[in-house]
């Protein structure tokens, strides 16, 4: 995923008549003001602009949210690796980012005689990665993930929150295969990426195969072109999934197929992406020995399931108001003692939660009435209230955030259940 939309230009922002009631909501889906109020992230002067830190509860949300994409990518084939965010400037002018791109790019640091940059993109460490040992072609495809850090230079008039930031922790992949390959790795990407959003309760606003356009930095091969949107318009077909094409939204090297998401506002950004690049291997001279003993150039697919963390998060937070699906929940369980006599139940409670994988949280009775405990912890999954009778009988009379109270139940019984739905990624409170 190298290419986001230019510089200065705000994600697929499109003009409606919203009315009032509905501009009202979607301020109050806003991520900016939901990530403070909610404790997730925030930014500082003195830290920079384009910059925001995550707080605890932030920090669990992403943590979780990496974790899933990790766990995903390594059942479906995947290999992580790890890559510096720094580079020569020479391997980005092989790569075709400096040429193409520079103007998105932090400006070169000299270090010891030689020029060195934040990286914009993951790609060309991978590219060099794969060049660094001999491949067979009994190896391919060959699909190598990492969750890495880079930085782009964007103008300040376009930062906001957490969907235009300086500093990106991208969910990259690259997978190297012959061409024979192609269709069917991408098939598998994209079901990767229908699966995440399934667990992630969102949908996509629509499907675009991206295009390059008029005026734009490409790369001029057109017959490269040519079979890259060939392959990426027979993969659409094959997996029925409807789409548009859009001119001037390729990345600079290769079409690539969007997945597009809307914010709370009505505008709309790429979330993730599925890209053919036959450009970056041959600049980086990749080959592997085909069954014929000689050597072949592979085919790059880029594929990002969520793309950035930053961006995925502040979706998440306007789609969901806050109220996330349980498994990514920074806190998943509150325990509400009725009074002080049950707070020693309750902090064994979570210590039993916190045993079992779960993030539980304690609101006693110095946090106010039971009700305001209540509304308080509104968008918590689960609301676990422990009176005398619970606590003498090691029950859960348990509450969900919907609304519904099952009855009472056995402590072990409540909790093997949540984690069940937990470890399933459901979006279902209760079964």
């Amino acid at each position: 995923m190298c290419s986001p939309k230019p510089r200065g230009e705000c994600p697929g922002a499109s003009p409606c008549g919203h009315s009032s009631h509905h501009r009202e909501e979607t301020a109050m889906h806003d991520h900016r003001r939901l990530g403070r109020e909610l404790d997730l992230f925030d930014t500082d002067p003195l830290i920079g602009a384009g910059l925001p830190y995550w707080l605890p509860d932030g920090a669990a949300v992403r943590h979780t949210l990496e974790e899933y994409i990790r766990t995903a990518e390594r059942r479906a084939g995947y290999q992580h690796v790890y890559s510096p965010v720094l580079g020569k400037r020479e391997l980005y002018e092989i790569s075709g980012h400096w040429s193409h791109y520079s103007d998105d790019m932090f400006p070169p640091m000299d270090l010891g005689g030689e020029q060195v940059v934040l990286r914009p993109s993951l790609c060309p460490h991978h590219a060099v990665i794969y060049r660094s040992r001999p491949h067979s072609y009994r190896e391919l495809p060959l699909r190598m993930a990492e969750l890495g850090g880079m930085y782009r230079s964007e103008l300040s008039g376009v930062l906001g929150g957490l969907t235009r930031v300086r500093a990106i922790q991208l969910n990259d992949a690259h997978i190297f295969c012959t061409l024979d390959q192609v269709a069917e790795e991408a098939e598998a990407a994209l079901e990767l990426i229908r699966r995440a959003y399934a667990a992630l309760g969102i949908s996509p606003a629509r499907y675009r195969l991206s295009l390059p356009g008029p005026g734009g930095k490409y790369v001029a091969a057109p017959e490269m072109w040519q079979r890259s949107t060939a392959l990426l318009t027979e993969v659409l077909d094959r997996s029925g999934l409807p789409y548009e094409a859009a001119a001037g939204e390729a990345a600079f090297y290769g079409p690539k197929i969007d997945v597009q998401v809307r914010d709370s506002a009505g505008r709309e950004s790429t979330l993730s992406t599925v890209q053919v690049d036959f450009h970056q291997p041959d600049r980086f001279g990749l080959h592997y020995i085909g069954a014929d003993g000689a050597k072949h150039r592979p085919v790059m697919i880029h594929r990002s399931v969520i793309g950035s963390v930053e961006r995925a998060v502040a979706h998440l937070v306007e789609e969901h108001g806050g109220a996330f699906p349980a498994w990514l929940a920074p806190t998943q369980l509150v325990i509400l003692p009725v009074s002080e006599a049950q707070l020693p139940h309750a902090e064994a409670l979570a210590l039993r939660c916190t045993d079992l994988g779960l993030r539980p949280r304690i609101a006693g009775p110095e946090r106010g009435t039971l009700g305001a405990r209540i509304r308080e912890a509104r968008l918590v999954p689960y609301q676990a209230v422990v009176g005398p009778r619970e606590a003498a009988d090691d029950r859960i009379a348990l509450r969900l955030r919907d609304g519904r109270r099952p009855d009472p139940q056995p402590a072990a019984d409540v909790l093997a259940r949540i984690v069940a739905l937990v470890e399933e990624h459901s979006t279902d409170l209760w079964d």
